[in-house]
């Protein structure tokens, strides 16, 4: 997978940057300045072409995923994941997404699919990835959802099913309300940073 990674000051966390529809692993990486300046940085562009827009898995439709690729692309990522740790030498028990949209998606089925595939997550508006399936065991895993109440790609109701869904496996989840639509604002991005040094 195309990506773009940088070594941290000492740091044995490594941020797990996850773009949004139309965007590239360039996107977040202010992001990931602002709320670590001295992690790991893994930023990763996704493999789908949508309309010459890169996504990280299929839709049939807007807010309609393919399931059969969303499983196959959420597995291409995991084993992304444990050969970059391999490569660059970084703790892959010690990895924190941070996605949007469709990157929050993603991220969100890493989390869906495999136990230990992160150890915490920033999900920036995202949906439920899917549904009707068991989730492992998600015990010590913290993750921040981020949504507008306004939102008129992912509505509050998929915010708040995910949270009870990855509460109901266990997971330490907070959610952050903006009175916003599907932009990722400034003041999301300070909610993060503050909810990230309490890990």
């Amino acid at each position: 997978m195309k990506h773009i990674y940088n070594k941290g000051n000492g740091s044995s966390r490594t941020l797990l940057l996850l773009h949004g529809t139309g965007g590239s692993e360039h996107d977040l990486l202010p992001l990931a300045e602002h709320i670590d300046q001295d992690a790991n940085v893994l930023s990763v562009r996704g493999n789908v072409s949508e309309n010459g827009m890169n996504r990280f898995f299929r839709r049939l439709a807007e807010g309609v995923f393919d399931e059969e690729d969303l499983v196959f692309r959420t597995k291409e990522l995991n084993e992304f994941l444990d050969q970059a740790a391999a490569d660059y030498g970084f703790d892959r028990d010690n990895v924190i997404a941070i996605g949007y949209s469709n990157g929050a998606n993603i991220a969100g089925s890493l989390l869906f699919h495999y136990q230990n595939a992160l150890k915490a997550a920033i999900l920036h508006h995202p949906m439920v990835p899917r549904r009707g399936i068991e989730l492992p065991d998600l015990s010590g895993k913290a993750v921040l959802i981020t949504a507008g109440s306004n939102d008129p790609i992912c509505s509050p109701k998929e915010s708040t099913d995910l949270q009870t869904l990855l509460q109901q496996a266990n997971a330490d989840v907070e959610i952050h309300w903006e009175n916003r639509g599907h932009q990722l604002t400034p003041s999301e991005v300070e909610v993060a940073s503050q909810w990230y040094q309490r890990l």
